[in-house]
């Protein structure tokens, strides 16, 4: 299971949320998703633990916790097919692709 967690700084580094979680348990990944064109982090990051009951706290703790200056939105990832297909209500959305010429 992996951890989705938002509103974070974009100075933000791997190793400083891999600490932050660590006071939970194990962390045995972070990602953090940068944006193509700049390089820059998205404001985001993907935190995975060794144990669900170590995710379980980690979210129960963090989620509207302060830190470097924003309140991170700390919980369950869900899987990436479910996130983009369907909107709050749960009603599948239309995928648009444009084209540039």
């Amino acid at each position: 299971m992996s951890i989705y967690v938002g509103n974070l700084s974009y100075d933000v580094t791997q190793e400083d949320l891999g600490s932050v979680f660590a006071e939970y348990g194990s962390v045995s990944r972070v990602s953090i998703p940068t944006d193509r064109e700049t390089g820059r982090p998205r404001g985001f990051a993907f935190v995975e633990m060794s144990a669900e009951p170590e995710e379980d706290a980690a979210i129960k703790e963090l989620d509207g916790a302060e830190w470097m200056g924003r309140s991170m939105r700390v919980n369950k990832a869900r899987p990436r097919n479910e996130s983009r297909n369907e909107n709050r209500e749960g009603q599948s959305s239309r995928n648009y692709t444009y084209n540039s010429f």
